[in-house]
């Protein structure tokens, strides 16, 4: 049996009296994409936010490569640098180029000389297309650029997995495309993937398996072709049929670009 890049054992999460996560279980192997959505207020970016330790859990266990990373006196740091992420709202430094963004993680938490970050972080950023916007700074990208820009940052650490939190939930609608693209290419490149995303036809294309939860609870799971043809919850049935009227648009963006790739 192939032991999984992650597993995530009956994690729960609380914040004061409100219980946001009720022990979440699930692994993801190495190369696969799995992407979990859900309404609002379900648990799904705390979920992310307990699996790279920004917000350890109250109860359960994660598990990275086989070791214990909710253990005591586990090496936070290091542990980051093994899971990027990829935030909402980009989280660029606005006094920082490309570049520079991209790097500073090589340099001030691998210890990297300039040179070598540098070298790094322009194949990071070639990776999103954005070779020649290197010396540029974020106010100076559009939104779809600077989230690019975030990716690249979270490659250029060459992590085990890289967690997305709805990454193009902030975009304009004519941006996300591009950033749909490079995850696509991610992807198909055998990137191991956890996605936080309600882009169905993403989902569709890449994933291995999905998630809905709600409430705190993985309520359904399955592959994309359960979701798209029986999903067995009336509350999944009733979610993705308002997905529908919401993400139609993007969904056809996404099948577009799949389409592209294979003439």
């Amino acid at each position: 049996m192939v032991e999984p890049l992650l597993r995530v054992s009956d994690v729960s999460k609380s914040y004061d009296e409100l219980q946001v996560l009720k022990d979440v279980s699930f692994d993801l192997l190495e190369r696969d994409v799995k992407v979990i959505f859900g309404p609002s207020g379900s648990g799904k970016s705390t979920l992310l936010r307990c699996i790279n330790m920004l917000n350890p859990p109250d109860k359960g266990k994660i598990f990275l490569r086989g070791n214990n990373i909710t253990a005591p006196k586990v090496d936070l740091n290091t542990i980051r640098t093994r899971i990027g992420m990829v935030f909402q709202h980009f989280n660029l430094f606005a006094h920082l180029k490309a570049i520079d963004n991209v790097s500073i993680g090589l340099r001030r938490v691998k210890g990297l000389k300039k040179q070598e970050a540098y070298e790094k972080a322009f194949k990071a950023l070639d990776r999103v297309k954005l070779t020649e916007w290197a010396d540029h700074y974020p106010a100076q990208l559009s939104g779809g650029q600077q989230q690019r820009v975030g990716i690249a940052r979270a490659l250029a650490m060459e992590p085990d997995l890289i967690l997305f939190d709805e990454p193009t939930s902030a975009l304009d609608p004519e941006l996300i495309g591009e950033v749909l693209q490079v995850m696509l290419d991610l992807a198909k490149a055998g990137t191991t993937m956890l996605v936080v995303t309600h882009e169905m036809g993403f989902a569709r294309a890449v994933a291995s398996e999905l998630l809905f939860i709600d409430k705190g609870i993985i309520i359904e799971r399955g592959t994309p072709e359960h979701f798209s043809v029986s999903p067995t919850s009336d509350r999944v049935k009733q979610f993705l049929q308002q997905l529908d009227v919401l993400y139609g648009s993007h969904e056809k963006l996404l099948d577009i670009l799949d389409e592209e790739e294979k003439i």
